[in-house]
């Protein structure tokens, strides 16, 4: 019969076996860490490649932004040239004709007058050219002079009277605004 009861005997694993065990934790640790390093850097490698493609990609946009607002500095007035193109054919034409009438002149000049002012308003550039009574705008108008109002006038005071020479806006823009003559106040 085997007697269980008796305890066995533990042993204490020799200096040699713990070493080697914790050479082997070593060991074991350190390829992990080394796998994690090499991780680590082709991670690391893979951001810089991105970041340099990203700078580059940025710096073309830089590039191509610049170039197209040297383009459009350049070439911005193009489409306003070419609308005035034939207004200047017209001029040509008229100074062409060597006998031509009075008439034919006015006929002519109110011609090109029209495609002048077509022109200008493809471009956006409007006429400012109040009515008589309108009210005074110094926004858009220039009052040259002030001139009193007769007695039976009923024409407001601080009102246009005369436009001495048109004003111009391009997109809401005062270019000149209109020479006019306002009325005085009573």
């Amino acid at each position: 019969m085997s007697d269980t009861s008796q305890p066995t005997a533990q042993t204490a694993p020799a200096p040699e076996e713990v070493e080697a065990a914790m050479a082997a934790h070593a060991s074991d640790e350190l390829a992990r860490l080394q796998g994690e390093l090499a991780e680590l850097k082709a991670k690391s490698a893979e951001l810089a490649d991105q970041f340099l493609r990203a700078k580059a990609e940025a710096e073309n946009a830089r590039r191509r932004a610049e170039d197209e607002v040297s383009k459009a500095r350049k070439f911005g007035i193009e489409s306003f040239a070419e609308s005035l193109l034939p207004v200047a054919d017209s001029l040509d034409a008229a100074l062409g004709i060597k006998e031509a009438t009075p008439q034919q002149l006015r006929e002519g000049a109110d011609a090109t007058l029209r495609q002048l002012t077509s022109a200008l308003e493809r471009n956006k550039v409007l006429a400012i050219n109040p009515e008589a009574g309108a009210k005074f705008d110094p926004h858009q108008h220039q009052a040259i002079s002030v001139v009193p109002l007769p007695a039976d006038s009923t024409q407001e005071p601080n009102t246009v009277v005369a436009v001495l020479q048109k004003g111009y806006v391009i997109a809401e823009r005062v270019l000149r605004p209109a020479l006019v003559t306002v009325a005085a106040p009573k």
